[in-house]
């Protein structure tokens, strides 16, 4: 009972942060938008917010605050965008979209959250490995880091909303709205691998999870999340057209997965169940593609 007493205490806590981020970062919005324009408006009031949650996971001593940004971001945006004169058939089905990706992965954060005692295994490790610049790693690779490239990811949205506010009545294909169907079946994979994950922890049976969408693929959930992003350029792409470097976010972040999280992941992996099970586990399972390998 205690245990859960302090975890809606602090669920309350983080709640009230983000509430007063948001309050932040829609007034920076609009006190900077006549003098920088709609894109750079938002990256000033999205990096700001940013600081502004850090100094709270310093206030708290757990980086782990920040958390749920990565979720929280994209709809806040999208949805400001509508409000502010983007809103269209199109820019609706797209908020709607990232929308469902956004509950779907701050519930699975709720679902882990114990409260600001426990801090994620990960931000552990940089804090014992960087030492006296753990500050700056924290900052700028924890916090700032993944801000920049979401804002990335939700440029090609932002491109979207915007031209609509210009041109209210511009007309675009129908048939692009499947990249939005797209985006909710991707987030209703990413939602079954973690039920499948979280069931799998549960069981404490141990070793490697090997069963359903982990059958074949070592981070499925990673494949939805990378897949999602490229979605919705594309969707921004052939919706009203965009310049060719808006795919940067999604391309960015797909290089993140590959080459930070991923191996971080599997390093931990590795020594949980050994090194020559892991490589063993390796060769046989793919990183995202659920294709099997042929046994070795």
């Amino acid at each position: 009972m205690k245990k859960n007493g302090s975890r809606v205490f602090w669920l309350t806590v983080v709640a009230l942060v983000y509430a007063a981020s948001l309050i932040l970062g829609i007034w920076l919005f609009n006190r900077f938008y006549e003098r920088f324009g709609i894109y750079l408006s938002i990256l000033i009031a999205d990096v700001i917010a940013t600081v502004f949650v850090f100094l709270f996971s310093l206030i708290f001593r757990n980086a782990s605050v920040y958390d749920p940004y990565w979720s929280v971001q994209p709809p806040v945006i999208l949805i400001s965008l509508l409000c502010f004169g983007g809103a269209s058939l199109h820019t609706v089905a797209l908020a709607a979209a990232v929308g469902c990706w956004a509950v779907r992965l701050t519930a699975n954060w709720i679902y882990n959250f114990h409260g600001l005692d426990y801090q994620d295994w990960r931000y552990k490790m940089l804090k014992e490995k960087t030492g006296i610049f753990y500050p700056a790693v924290n900052l700028l690779g924890i916090h700032m880091f993944p801000t920049l490239v979401v804002y990335a990811c939700v440029l090609p949205g932002i491109h979207l909303c915007a031209a609509v506010k210009s041109n209210p009545g511009m007309e675009m294909p129908l048939w692009t709205l499947v990249f939005c169907l797209l985006i909710v079946l991707a987030t209703v994979l990413q939602g079954v691998a973690d039920i499948q994950m979280h069931r799998f922890r549960a069981q404490k049976s141990g070793g490697l999870m090997r069963e359903g969408l982990w059958k074949n693929a070592r981070h499925p959930n990673y494949l939805a999340e990378i897949s999602i992003w490229w979605l919705v350029a594309l969707f921004s792409f052939f919706s009203c057209g965009m310049p060719w470097y808006f795919f940067a976010g999604a391309f960015a972040n797909m290089l993140m997965f590959i080459f930070i999280s991923v191996p971080m992941a599997e390093n931990r992996q590795k020594q949980k169940v050994g090194e020559e099970v892991f490589s063993a586990y390796k060769k046989q399972t793919r990183m995202f593609l659920p294709i099997p390998k042929k046994a070795v």
